[in-house]
């Protein structure tokens, strides 16, 4: 590794905080952890901490003696100095003297020692920063490191490696044990450089920033020296199909086998993430997988992420689809029976009392593919599949100098259940949408930019798909989605939409198809082409986006939920709107006969029933048209309906919502017109 400190950059941002009222030392801690937390070698999510011991002045004018510690769910790679909350020093190292303090107790006596009452919970590991007397104090769970120490011989290698300059603390799981126990190897040599903590990672020390940071830099360096020394082929590859599956294939049935089936009949569903590359591929493809693939995690800060062990599915043979889909269900079956029984023995160890988590795994390695990460939405699975190729190029390492070994299944189970772990995930109630993938046709135009919104605010991953990328993508940053070009009218552009969906998150539960154009005429004089052309778009579009969303649906084989844009013509036909009305009954049909095939498989088929919307199908320039017709004013036209309410897009997008959270109700149709008894459909 090399140093990356530059001090222009440094005073850049001494200056940048300063004008905010932010001494020096924080400001340098701020941009030094910011160092650390982007190298994904080094620190991943939330992972590691730093501090530094400065002085500020309290709520009463009077200056105190802190340690400024990284706060609990605050990410180093994008950490301000709110991030790192002051907490007073004595107080802190009073607890040295301690032989006992419960978790209740510790977190109790950080927070009281806090500067800002308001601030977030300092880091779990404030003590160890308190008890080591150094001014910046670095912590890192660096790759190398923990090839370095995940093995049975650690000590002995940390020995030959660092030859003295690093203290070294046997595995205890994190808090005031562990910054006891650190404290007193410390004490023993008070010399060295920084601390390896077995199985967890490494501290370094520095009277500045520059000098925690690069000795960090250094000791890493050291430990990828020795392990690309004698470095020896890692992997024998086993045995695998002569041709596997692609990702396409391979990811809705993944996705539908790891979805766990509640108690109202519907799925609790993940995100999936989809990583692969040469050293992927190795790792997975390795005849020994079974060994060390399931040997447990590279630091227990991993479990709350990917759980303790991954998912080994069967290697996918193009060949033969249904016999990987059997072998995976089974494997799942496998997983999760492992995970409960795992859950039973510990939890009785610790006299019960712990609530079981759900499960389904969190990492699933495929031989010959790669590897998925799961989540309940696309940032957990991109969590989950980050911190897994973090663990192959740990266990890679790991490997290549010895064998890899993780910590017992009873620290497993103790951090994993640790509340103080489980706290950085959050307690926010989950959306209704949470888990599930939500494609947008048309999603350029006012209904579909504001349906894909109100999924999105569900808890929906979801697709932006238009003939107009450009701007589906503006709508897509806008809520977190993508956008894909898709012309609804050409088989191919459809069929490599819905495969780029798939390959991104991994299935499809909900499609709105909305993408549609009115076309005008009087139904005895209108052109041929003109009819074709909108049959093309307005019937045919609807079928071959339903035809490959069924598809999907069908091979994760967890139900799904169809939803069309009707629209009033195709109940209430008006003059010259025959090139449109016609195929949008068409539809409806459409709709009724996907209700009817598909229903025994879960998947629900309803529409929407809009009228007198600013879209792309009523644009400005109809509206003044059709109120000058009338002889009236735009706002009269556009709200000329039973309420004398105009209809919104958004108005719209809630109705399209409401039938994706409909579970019981498939074949409808929902008028959504402020009420228009012509267009009333009982």
């Amino acid at each position: 590794m090399e140093s990356r400190y530059d001090d222009r950059e440094a005073e850049a941002a001494v200056r940048r905080y300063g004008a905010q009222g932010i001494g020096e030392d924080v400001a340098l801690r701020v941009y030094t952890t910011r160092l650390l937390g982007s190298d994904p070698r080094l620190v991943l999510h939330g992972g590691g901490n730093t501090s530094v011991k400065t002085t500020v002045t309290d709520l009463m004018g009077e200056r105190a003696e802190v340690l400024c510690v990284k706060g609990s769910g605050w990410d180093m790679a994008a950490i301000e100095p709110a991030g790192l909350p002051a907490v007073r020093l004595a107080a802190l190292r009073k607890l040295r003297d301690r032989e006992t303090l419960s978790d209740e107790d510790m977190v109790a006596a950080q927070r009281a020692s806090l500067i800002d009452p308001m601030a977030p919970n300092p880091s779990v590991e404030t003590l160890l920063h308190a008890f080591v007397p150094h001014k910046f104090v670095d912590h890192t769970h660096a790759t190398a490191i923990l090839s370095l120490i995940d093995q049975p011989d650690g000590d002995a290698l940390c020995a030959e490696v660092f030859d003295g300059r690093m203290g070294v603390v046997p595995y205890i799981m994190p808090g005031f044990a562990l910054a006891r126990r650190a404290a007193e190897v410390f004490e023993r040599k008070p010399d060295v450089l920084g601390l390896i903590l077995s199985k967890h990672g490494i501290f370094t020390f520095g009277a500045t920033a520059r000098e925690a940071y690069e000795r960090m830099i250094d000791m890493v360096s050291l430990a990828e020296a020795r392990l690309k020394r004698g470095h020896k082929a890692v992997f024998v590859t086993a045995q695998l199909p002569q041709q596997v599956a692609p990702l396409a294939a391979v990811a809705p049935v993944v996705r539908g086998a790891c979805a766990l089936k509640r108690a109202d009949g519907a799925h609790r569903r993940f995100v999936l993430d989809f990583r692969t590359g040469p050293a992927i591929l190795d790792y997975v493809n390795g005849a020994e997988l079974p060994r060390y693939g399931q040997a447990g995690v590279v630091t227990p800060d991993h479990t709350i992420r990917t759980k303790n062990w991954p998912l080994i599915a069967p290697s996918p043979d193009a060949a033969k689809p249904d016999a990987f889909k059997r072998a995976l269900d089974a494997a799942v079956a496998a997983f999760v029976e492992r995970y409960e029984d795992y859950f039973a023995r510990q939890n009785a160890r610790v006299g019960g009392g712990r609530r079981m988590l759900d499960p389904a795994p969190r990492v699933v390695l495929v031989p010959g593919l790669g590897l998925f990460g799961l989540g309940r939405s696309r940032k957990e699975a991109r969590i989950a599949a980050d911190v897994a190729l973090q663990a192959v190029e740990a266990i890679a390492g790991a490997e290549a100098i010895g064998r890899f070994e993780s910590i017992s299944e009873a620290d497993m189970f103790d951090c994993e259940y640790w509340p103080l772990e489980q706290a950085k995930l959050g307690n926010a109630a989950e959306k209704p949408l949470a888990g599930q993938v939500a494609v947008v046709t048309g999603a350029a135009g006012a209904i579909g930019s504001a349906t894909a919104a109100a999924f999105a605010a569900a808890g929906a991953e979801v697709a932006l798909l238009d003939i107009d990328r450009d701007r589906a993508q503006a709508r897509a940053d806008a809520v977190g989605g993508i956008a894909l070009a898709c012309d609804v009218t050409d088989p191919a552009s459809v069929a490599a939409a819905f495969e780029r969906v798939v390959e991104t998150f991994g299935g499809v539960d909900i499609a709105v198809s909305n993408a549609g154009a009115a076309w005008q005429g009087r139904i005895g004089e209108v052109d041929e082409a003109v009819l074709r052309a909108s049959f093309e778009l307005n019937f045919y579009g609807h079928q071959r986006v339903a035809q490959a969303a069924v598809k999907i649906m069908r091979a994760q084989g967890t139900g799904g939920c169809l939803l069309f844009n009707v629209s009033k013509q195709a109940i209430n036909p008006g003059p010259d709107f025959g090139p449109y009305g016609l195929p949008k009954a068409a539809t409806l049909a459409l709709l009724r006969q996907y209700a009817l095939d598909y229903g025994t498989e879960g998947i629900r088929a309803n529409g929407v029933n809009a009228d007198r919307v600013r879209s792309g199908l009523l644009t400005d320039e109809m509206i003044a048209a059709r109120a000058r017709a009338r002889g009236v004013s735009e706002q009269t036209y556009m709200s000329g309906n039973l309420l004398g309410r105009e209809v919104t897009a958004e108005d719209v997008a809630q109705a399209f919502l409401a039938q994706a959270l409909a579970l019981k109700t498939t074949a409808d149709v929902t008028t959504v017109d402020g009420g228009n008894i012509a267009a009333a459909l009982r």
